[in-house]
């Protein structure tokens, strides 16, 4: 239905109500107060827009009025149709889509927070159910709420049996799905009553009601629950706003239109803590022009259709708030399995930044390292060696002449590029417990002969920029040293659980389904069998997976919220993970003078005509590129966060199109074309 068709048709039922029904009949407010208060608030909020004012001072049509006992009256004032009219044609789509959620943002409302259950904080402590009642859609607010947290689907008729499934769950949050229509019919059954009773008495629960805030009345234990929000109704804005609000990416603003109970008045609504995590949001509600992004979906297509790679995640954030997440194409070009949000892409090199970088700055943050620290002192295998002088600062700048690449699995093959018996099994044992592939195991002991290539390989005779896997290499070994914990496990304890990084993981191929995890190759010259689920990069196959340089899947959200991480230099959902020195000092080019972009483990924009980037891109923004068809960039001076994941490596990767077509790049210049600060309708 048309904006101007909605809003006549409140404007008709406001009249029809009137001629109907004496004032003196409205003991209880119906559904048409409710009405006039969403109009209310929707007219305030587009008048708030400097193109609108005009057009909406003369619909202040219907106010919302005090009586001395509280009982609220409606007053009549006559809407003119043609003045109607030219305040929708005021409106696009786009714009209209972004006054809704700024006026979802300020209505959804709180009425309970016991013990500041809201917003939900500590993820690595929580363990999250979701239950539904009602029987409309709930998707979106499910697909939004995981893209918070770890939360569990969890339903059984039974009673017994759901408190059964909810054992070990640190809060179940409630969700009561009704249709909106007007608002008829819209009351709890006995049997969600019963249950919302007892989950209530057995867990810590979090109802949230997609419906009218009258339906409460009937709840005869909500003391015995923890939080409670209205959202008032069930569209898909309502259900992201509702999904924000619990994680904190919103702060809670809404009032009571109506007295529902002596506890719940009108007017009454609590406000909560806005933390600093992703939300989600309209382009134009944070200065960014919808139709030019849309330019983003063109060249997406372009890249499947000339088979540069079968299927694409990309993802856009602005202040905060993502505003483009959309996939593209398939896992594969047999076009089986359509890529969705929530599959994981090999990220290849952006594994550097993802899962490695971080706790080196932690290290760094907490004195433990510094610029000038030597390889020596950070591992003692390198003290004999001829990197020992390497200063830090020189490692993760890809200046301290290391070899670029090493072909670690070419020792391991024969003429014929099949796997040598000495070095592999097809069943693992104590001697053969590294597993790179299917009924593929390494040599338990090959672990340290990497090391031991790095530490002895040469130096290469000038000093000058050139990237190397070893730099991470070396990291992973140094932080396993220090910590005495495994890279893997020291990076889901530091950032992955606490952020809320769920879909991000080293070897998915047992933990998810293999139908969420995007093959990256069809392997014909050492592993000899599709690449899906194990990491594609040979040198980190050899380490079981788990390297400083690569072996990290992940997809565009998680990616996201550690570039929002140190976007905002180094804090996230309330806590502090680093310093903002910290960061500063690793965002910092300090061979720019010598022609090597670089900063302290992050890639930076191009000095010259050619780059990472599309050369839009501010001196300040950071990120990295991935083998796989990856790439990550954030921009302070934009408030930027870029998103792209591919696996352009399928089924081969011989020839890379994806970067002689500059498709990545492309798509970046689109963001910064788009940006226009004047169309914020905030």
């Amino acid at each position: 239905m048309s904006l101007g068709k909605f809003l006549l048709l409140i404007a008709g039922t406001v009249v029809s109500f009137k001629k109907q029904i004496k004032y003196s009949l409205m003991k209880n407010i119906d559904i048409r107060i409710l009405l006039l208060y969403v109009l209310f608030f929707f007219v305030a909020a587009c008048s708030s827009t400097k193109k609108n004012k005009q057009a909406v001072a003369v619909y202040k049509n219907a106010v919302i009025a005090k009586a001395a006992d509280e009982e609220p009256q409606v007053k009549m004032i006559e809407v003119d149709s043609i003045e109607l009219k030219r305040f929708y044609e005021h409106l696009d789509s786009s714009r209209m889509e972004s006054l809704q959620f700024e006026l979802v943002e300020n209505t959804i409302t709180i009425l309970k927070n016991t013990n500041s259950v809201l917003p939900i904080k500590n993820l690595e402590k929580q363990h999250i159910a979701y239950v539904k009642l009602g029987d409309t859609p709930n998707t979106t607010f499910v697909t939004t709420l995981k893209k918070y947290a770890d939360v569990t689907e969890v339903s059984d008729i039974n009673l017994v049996r759901l408190q059964e499934k909810l054992k070990g769950f640190s809060t179940v949050i409630i969700g009561y799905h009704k249709s909106d229509g007007l608002w008829k019919d819209q009351k709890f059954s006995e049997e969600e009553l019963n249950k919302i009773a007892f989950l209530a008495q057995n867990n810590q629960v979090i109802l949230d009601v997609f419906a009218s805030p009258f339906v409460l009345s009937s709840i005869k234990v909500i003391g015995t629950i923890e939080g409670l929000i209205v959202s008032y109704k069930n569209n898909a804005t309502a259900q992201v706003v509702s999904a924000e609000l619990i994680f904190g990416a919103i702060s809670a603003k809404g009032k009571l239109p109506v007295s529902i109970s002596p506890e719940f008045k009108v007017n009454f609504g609590l406000s909560t803590e806005k933390l600093d995590v992703l939300g989600f949001s309209t382009p134009e509600n944070v200065g960014v022009s919808s139709s030019i992004l849309s330019k983003i979906d063109v060249i997406a297509q372009k890249a499947i259709n000339g088979k540069m790679t079968p299927g694409m995640q990309i993802l856009v954030a602005r202040k905060g708030k993502v505003i483009y997440q959309k996939s593209f194409g398939y896992h594969t070009f047999d076009k089986e399995i359509k890529v969705s949000n929530s599959d994981i892409y090999d990220l290849a090199s952006l594994t550097k930044i993802i899962g490695t970088l971080p706790n080196v700055m932690q290290q760094y943050d907490q004195g433990k390292l510094n610029m000038q620290t030597t390889l020596d002192s950070m591992l003692p295998i390198f003290r004999n060696s001829n990197k020992k002088d390497i200063y830090f600062k020189e490692l993760l700048s890809h200046y301290a002449r290391l070899q670029p690449w090493y072909p670690f699995y070419k020792n391991t093959i024969d003429r014929k590029g099949k796997p040598l018996d000495k070095y592999y099994r097809k069943v693992s044992d104590a001697n053969f417990s590294i597993k790179i592939a299917d009924s593929l195991y390494l040599r338990t002991d090959y672990q340290d002969t990497i090391l031991r290539i790095i530490v002895d390989s040469k130096l290469l005779p000038k000093k000058e920029y050139k990237y190397s896997d070893f730099t991470f290499m070396i990291l992973k070994e140094y932080l396993e040293h220090v910590t005495g914990k495994k890279l893997d496990v020291l990076s889901t304890e530091n950032f992955f659980q606490p952020l809320g990084l769920n879909n991000t993981m080293y070897n998915p191929i047992n933990k998810i389904s293999k139908n969420n995890i995007v093959p990256t190759e069809v392997d014909t010259y050492f592993r000899y069998q599709t690449i899906q689920g194990y990491v594609h990069d040979m040198g980190a196959a050899m380490q079981g997976g788990v390297a400083g340089h690569a072996g990290l899947f992940s997809n565009s959200m998680d990616v996201a919220k550690m570039m929002q991480l140190y976007l905002q230099k180094g804090s996230y959902g309330g806590k502090r993970y680093f310093s903002e020195k910290t960061f500063n000092d690793f965002n910092q080019c300090y061979y720019c003078a010598e022609g090597n972009r670089r900063g302290v483990g992050f890639d930076k924009p191009q000095l010259g005509s050619s780059g990472p980037t599309c050369g839009c891109a501010s001196m300040t923004s950071f990120g990295h590129t991935g083998f796989t068809g990856t790439m990550a960039w954030a921009d302070p001076d934009k408030e930027i966060v870029y998103v792209f994941l591919s696996n352009r490596t399928y089924p081969n990767e011989s020839i890379n199109k994806l970067s002689k077509e500059n498709i990545r790049e492309d798509i970046q210049s689109v963001i910064y074309e788009a940006i226009d600060d004047s169309i914020n309708v905030k």
